[in-house]
């Protein structure tokens, strides 16, 4: 199969990477001074000639797409599968731009860029079962896929999994202050956390056993961790957090895409 790759930053690039060897890659980016090893650039959309199967893959940002969907119209009308990990843009935007039913619409996160991340797809009504295969192929070198049942799920999919690094990062910056504030020196203190957190998600990664099964591994009954874990539950405190951010999250997801 070819592989258009429309965008090739980082997580297109990522992908690019991943594909070389399996997939003929043709890149379109007038931005990229530099491609891929074993990637083809293409100067123009009207140059693409695919040597059989083509899937394209939307990997520019949301901003960019309508100055350059009237052009991927040929290639729609060629029966060729888009896959988009753009943000915000609908199956029913993507459709009214490609002309094209055979859509699938994901969103990954930016662990993707480093082949750690996980990716929500939903396909559009005229997607095949053999497209399905394809779609978990082609996005296997971001890491793990999950297919949704209903494109609405995908402002949830935004608020959990896609902004949810950031969400990561942030409670670790604040733990570092705290360590800071606790008598560590700033430096310390930002090593030992950000340690912790990629200790912590290796270990969940790695480890079968549920998360409140790790959680209690470490949490000695009337102990340090006990101490710390109280704060955080008193009043359901972590909980309500988590509910503010996820939704708060998902009603901006749906204000963008309209």
């Amino acid at each position: 199969m070819d592989v258009l790759l429309i965008g090739c930053g980082r997580m297109g690039g990522a992908m690019a990477r991943g594909w070389r060897g399996v997939h003929r890659v043709l890149v379109f980016d007038p931005m990229a001074s530099e491609l891929p090893e074993g990637a083809e650039r293409v100067d123009a959309l009207a140059d693409v000639e695919p040597d059989g199967d083509l899937a394209v893959v939307l990997a520019v940002k949301p901003q960019i797409f309508p100055s350059i969907g009237e052009s991927l119209r040929p290639i729609a009308a060629r029966d060729a599968l888009f896959v988009s990990i753009m943000a915000g843009i609908t199956l029913q935007g993507l459709g009214d731009s490609l002309g094209s039913g055979r859509l699938v619409r994901t969103m990954p996160n930016t662990p993707a860029a480093i082949g750690q991340g996980i990716t929500a797809a939903v396909a559009g009504r005229d997607v095949r079962m053999s497209d399905f295969a394809t779609v978990n192929e082609l996005l296997a070198p971001t890491g793990a896929v999950v297919w949704l049942d209903d494109e609405r799920q995908i402002d949830a999919v935004t608020a959990v999994s896609g902004s949810g690094p950031a969400y990561f990062f942030r409670f670790t910056e604040a733990l570092a202050k705290a360590g800071a504030q606790a008598g560590l020196s700033a430096d310390v203190a930002m090593q030992l956390a950000r340690a912790t957190f990629t200790g912590a998600a290796a270990l969940a990664g790695a480890d079968s056993a549920e998360l409140a099964e790790l959680r209690q591994q470490v949490t000695s009954p009337g102990g340090t961790t006990a101490a710390g874990l109280a704060q955080m539950d008193q009043d359901d405190a972590i909980d309500r957090l988590a509910r503010a951010v996820v939704d708060a999250a998902a009603a901006r997801s749906r204000e963008l895409a309209g």
